[in-house]
């Protein structure tokens, strides 16, 4: 039920932007009981932060994939699967929402804090992909893998932290990002 509501309010916010974003949109597009939502969140705010963790630990699981894809595929590739996997479901629009909202926002910071993945556990995940693939020699052997991640990390936060549905497209910069640092 988690995901399913999870799912709405990705479809409700990618629709009808973040402001459109109530426990009754969401139970509405899920076409389930009007409280149903606060029978499996303590409120609202809970529901947006969990929605957010949510997707953070689904990134940070495709980043964790990476090690397997060592030697397959290309490096910018896998990297883009798993980076630009932010920008998905509404990713812009439902970090913007959890700034919003700062019950929401604390219980994040709290989540990550306690060791919940995220962003630090994305560019970890990262910086040892590129450490195989620099083993491999697909990627430049003098690439620093740490402060690659950081940055192609780190720009990703930036724009999923500053893009908004109607802005344009962020995939291109990460893209342009990916090909500047690994030289290719």
């Amino acid at each position: 039920m988690r995901e399913r509501l999870f799912a709405a309010a990705e479809r409700v916010v990618e629709r009808d932007g973040a402001g459109a974003l109530t426990s009754r949109s969401v139970t509405t597009e899920a076409g389930c009981a009007k409280g149903l939502l606060h029978a499996h969140f303590a409120g609202f705010d809970e529901f947006v932060a969990e929605l957010c963790l949510d997707r953070f630990a689904r990134t940070a699981e495709k980043a964790r994939a990476l090690d397997g894809l060592a030697g397959r595929g290309t490096v910018a590739g896998n990297l883009d699967a798993v980076v630009l996997a932010l920008f998905d479901s509404g990713g812009p629009a439902v970090s913007g929402l959890v700034m919003g909202r700062p019950a929401a926002s604390l219980r994040v910071r709290e989540a990550l804090a306690g060791g919940a993945p995220g962003f630090a556990a994305i560019e970890e995940s990262v910086a040892g992909y590129l450490e195989a693939e620099r083993a491999l020699g697909r990627v430049p052997a003098a690439l620093d893998t740490a402060a690659a991640a950081l940055a192609l990390v780190g720009t990703s936060h930036h724009l999923l932290m500053t893009t908004w549905p109607d802005s344009p497209d962020p995939r291109p910069r990460v893209r342009r990002l990916l090909t500047a640092l690994l030289g290719a």
